[in-house]
């Protein structure tokens, strides 16, 4: 799976009609901000309930709260492919599946920004990334203090770039490269916060991430064979 999306574009006074387009990920945050409501109604479950077990505030550095900003980040940047895939792809499959992804990633950004809000957490992160993952596991060694700058499966500027340059057949095998590398790389902080996080929404959640994000990769990698594409290493 920054404090800025990386993956919005050039600013311009005057945008021309294509890249008005662009602007659609800033409705769905508008659509997260209605969302942050019934994520902080729905956090309230996590604090004050006898026997829980539960912390009533997590800390800051805990995993609960850099899970929630790291994989707000990493959400944010799928939401954004898949809303450039679905306004711009020709093939319906692609169209539905990318409307998918963007509906269900921003339902969930919704709920972690709604119990970040109710733990008087940063939106995100204020550093590196990742420095919540202090435990070594099978796909990566303990992080360091200060975190790493760019998180496993993001896309760079330049591969955005060059999706939103392409167009037909290419732009959707560049689609599809890049949101299955995207749903792998996410695939180990997914895991950690399951083992280890201590609020058990917040476990519940990372865990349903992970069975669908999984088998979703295995529905993008056959898309993507039929198309004649191969997958872009991590």
């Amino acid at each position: 799976m920054a404090v800025s999306t990386p993956t919005a574009p050039p600013e311009a006074a005057q945008p021309a009609p294509h890249e008005a387009r662009w602007i659609r990920p800033v409705l769905a945050v508008v659509a997260v901000i209605g969302l942050l409501l019934l994520g902080a109604a729905g956090g309230l479950l996590l604090s004050g309930v006898p026997g829980s077990g539960a912390p009533d505030v997590p800390a800051r550095d805990s995993v609960d709260v850099g899970f929630s900003q790291d994989m707000t980040v990493h959400h944010q940047q799928a939401v954004t492919m898949a809303s450039w895939e679905r306004d711009h792809t020709t093939d319906p499959v692609l169209h539905q599946l990318a409307a998918d992804i963007e509906a269900t990633q921003t339902a969930q950004i919704g709920r972690m920004q709604g119990w970040l809000e109710l733990w008087g957490a940063p939106a995100l992160p204020t550093g590196g990334h990742m420095s919540w993952m202090t435990e070594p596991s099978h796909d990566h060694a303990p992080a360091s203090a200060g975190g790493v700058s760019t998180m496993p499966g993001m896309a760079s500027n330049e591969e955005l770039a060059a999706m939103r340059g392409a167009t037909g057949p290419q732009l959707d095998v560049l689609f599809l490269q890049l949101m299955l590398r995207h749903h792998e790389g996410g695939a180990g902080m997914l895991q950690y916060a399951a083992d280890r996080a201590a609020v058990p929404q917040v476990r519940n959640l990372a865990a349903q991430m992970l069975r669908s994000q999984t088998s979703e990769s295995v529905y993008l990698r056959q898309l993507l064979a039929e198309r004649g594409g191969q997958p872009l290493p991590l």
